[in-house]
């Protein structure tokens, strides 16, 4: 029997293409920790690394053992247990890095959204997902979608609380239930499911959701309500330890509604 999620340290096969390592740092926004996805065609002696992980010497030496030849590294998210281990893991495989923000490209160019990639025996389309943050991306293979933060394994995604967040985010979940139909989705936080698609569609029916809560809640509470009034009216079923982050959702809702209605 294979392994199964959550197997810290170890190289989880999930698709004939992708396996992954997980780093261990559990907590209440990583979920079980964070994910970085191994690529390479069988019978290649290349590999692509998707998100190096949190600054941590044994995850390092774990991926870069596991993925061996590293030819690119790409990065969905600036968020640091994505990016903290940038620095290692370059010194272990001296891959090159990609990613949106020019500020974690290392030795290679940004990407651009719609640019395909060829490496390690496999073609990689960038798709910019935006909402979570603005420099979000998935890479989207022949049989699998690589969420990182905007479509997790369990549980929702915090949004940027900018004014566009939410518009953003919505279009970005369509996208991905465009191109994600028949796709393992491979998030960055939590397990894998069989469905990219199924599960954007239930992110987004969730999304509304919470905006009609929203809505309702400015009825009883006042059009001027603040965020953090919303967040105990809306999120009350929720642990307070993370209403800091649910305040960053509601700021975009809010945002959201003022500019849509």
């Amino acid at each position: 029997m294979g392994l199964e999620h959550p197997a810290y340290g170890q190289l989880r096969q999930v698709t004939e293409t992708a396996g992954v390592v997980l780093a261990s740092n559990p907590g209440m926004m990583t979920i079980d920790g964070t994910n970085t996805w191994i690529l390479r065609a069988p019978g290649s002696d290349e590999s692509i690394v998707i998100d190096p992980g949190p600054r941590d010497r044994k995850h390092a030496e774990a991926v870069a053992a596991a993925a061996g030849n590293v030819a690119l590294t790409l990065i969905t998210h600036w968020h640091y247990d994505h990016t903290g281990g940038i620095k290692r893991h370059r010194k272990l495989t001296g891959a090159p890095v990609r990613a949106l923000d020019d500020k974690y490209v290392r030795d290679s160019t940004s990407l651009s959204d719609g640019e395909v990639i060829e490496a390690a025996g496999l073609t990689v389309r960038v798709v910019r997902t935006p909402g979570h943050t603005e420099d979000s991306l998935c890479f989207v293979l022949d049989d699998a979608v690589l969420t990182g933060d905007t479509i997790l394994g369990s549980g929702t995604t915090v949004l940027s609380s900018s004014d566009t967040a939410l518009a953003d985010y919505l279009d970005s979940l369509e996208r991905i239930a465009e191109l994600g139909e028949g796709k393992v989705l491979l998030p960055a936080h939590g397990p894998d499911h069989p469905d990219a698609a199924v599960v954007a569609r239930q992110y987004l029916t969730h999304r509304h959701a919470r905006l009609d809560q929203v809505r309702d809640a400015l009825k009883l509470l006042g059009p001027d309500a603040g965020s953090l009034k919303v967040v105990r009216h809306v999120y009350r079923d929720v642990d307070p330890k993370l209403w800091v982050a649910a305040r960053s959702s509601v700021k975009a809702q809010l945002a959201y509604l003022r500019q849509h209605g």
